[in-house]
Formats: C-alpha cells, sequence, structure tokens
C-alpha cells in the first residue's frame, strides 16, 4: 500500500491523488492502487518556517526562532509518517516541494523508504535534457531559499528563476488563490512568470509548488499534461514513481 502524507495543500494531495488513479485506471475497483491518504493539513506553514541561519551573535535569537520552526515542521511531518507507517503502508511520497526540505531528517526517524519527489524529477529531465540545459524552476520562495532543486540540479543543468518582482506579484500569489480554490485566476496570475522563463531560453519548466500544476493544467484535459513539452509535473512525476515502487 501507498502512503500518501497530504494536506500541503489539501488540493496539491488531492491532486497527486487523482493523477494516480488515472495513470492506473482499472476496469474494476480492486484493480486500482492501494493507497492511504493522510491529508495532515495542520502541519505549519513550510514557507513561513525556513529561517536563515547566521553566525553573527546579534542574530541568536532569530536563529533559535528559525531552529524551532524547523523542529516544529519537523515533529508534525514525522507524526504523519509514523501513521502511514504504522498501516502497513510499503513507502512513502509527500506531494509537496517544499516539505521536502526536511527530508534527511525525516529519513533518520521513517524505518520505510520516503521517495523523494525532486530526485524524481532531475531523474526524468536527465532523460529528456542535455548537460547545462537552461531548466526553469517555478517554487515557493522556501523551496528557493533553501535550494532542495539547486542542490540536485546544479551539477548537469542551469536552474533559471523568475525575478524577485515575478515572484512575489505572480507565482506567490498563484499558489495562494490556489489554496483558496480560485484557480482560473491562479491561471491567469501566472502567466507572465511562465513567458519570462521561456525568453531566457529555458527548455522546460518545473513546476516547483504543487499548486502550480492545478492552476496551468486546470482547464486541459489529462493527455495535454502528459504530453507537454515545456511544463515538468512533479507530482506527475511522483505518481509515475510510485507505481513503479508499488508493483515492484
Amino acid at each position: 500500500m501507498i502512503g500518501i502524507l497530504g494536506g500541503m495543500g489539501t488540493q496539491a494531495g488531492l491532486d497527486f491523488c487523482n493523477k494516480l488513479a488515472i495513470l492506473n485506471r482499472g476496469k474494476i475497483d480492486q484493480e486500482y492502487p492501494l493507497f492511504l491518504l493522510y491529508n495532515k493539513s495542520n502541519i505549519p506553514g513550510r514557507p513561513e518556517s525556513i529561517g536563515v541561519q547566521t553566525r553573527n551573535l546579534t542574530n541568536k535569537k532569530n536563529n533559535k526562532l528559525s531552529k524551532k520552526k524547523y523542529s516544529l515542521v519537523l515533529k508534525s511531518l514525522l507524526k504523519g509518517c509514523k501513521l502511514l507507517e504504522k498501516n502497513k503502508c510499503k513507502f512513502i511520497v509527500i506531494p509537496c516541494n517544499t516539505a521536502h526540505y526536511w527530508y534527511e531528517d525525516l529519513k533518520k526517524k521513517i524505518n520505510i523508504p520516503i521517495i523523494n519527489m525532486p530526485k524524481e524529477v532531475y531523474k526524468k529531465t536527465k532523460e529528456t535534457c542535455r548537460k547545462n540545459t537552461k531548466i526553469g524552476l517555478l517554487a515557493t520562495e522556501g523551496t528557493l531559499k533553501t535550494g532542495v532543486y539547486d542542490k540536485i540540479f546544479n551539477k548537469n543543468f542551469n536552474l533559471q528563476y523568475p525575478t524577485g518582482s515575478l515572484q512575489k506579484n505572480c507565482v506567490n500569489k498563484a499558489i495562494k488563490l490556489v489554496k483558496m480554490g480560485k484557480v482560473k485566476a491562479a491561471a491567469n496570475i501566472i502567466k507572465p512568470a511562465i513567458k519570462y522563463l521561456l525568453k531566457q531560453k529555458c527548455k522546460k519548466i518545473i513546476l516547483g509548488c504543487t499548486e502550480l500544476p492545478i492552476a496551468i493544467f486546470a482547464f486541459k484535459s489529462f493527455t495535454n499534461i502528459k504530453s507537454s513539452k515545456i511544463f515538468l509535473d512533479p507530482n506527475l512525476i511522483l505518481a509515475y514513481s510510485a507505481m513503479k515502487k508499488h508493483s515492484r
């Protein structure tokens, strides 16, 4: 059984489940994959819980606060993973890019595998793009700040990001709008950020926040999502990886 730690956000977790089911559609109920979704929507905000560590003695108080916020998120994520482990899931997936900042610490405390979504996106990119290709990244400020993707991609690819203005006025707002259920508005507001990355000659654009595929593909068929030549959808890639591991 596949363990899914969702709630980051709720629609993103459901989007993953939907893709998992569509990719592995059965003729009868019993042919669909077994999975357990824990929609743990009370996990503290990931981007808001990421602070910048510094050696400056005057900022010791801020460092202590950053560590406390980090620990609170880790504790909540760990509680969710433990529940899935306890219910005999074979492995865990987390449909949230920013949450992978806590991946290494989670992995140490859980006795079943956790699929690393950014690493799966990297593997997919290697299949379709040459070394040093420009790859665009649309993500939360937390994901950008912590280098969740940079650490994996920078050895072989040239990651490109929106400008600070586009991040604030397009990407951040689009993510927030999807969480509020205003998908059509999100689809419109993200367009300038996409156009900017394409002008930078990016061959692919990673939708590095699981709210963004909902905005961009909301009014398109699943066939369009699978055949996209521009976008890399981490939720879709994670769904493929999950089923591959599940069928072993």
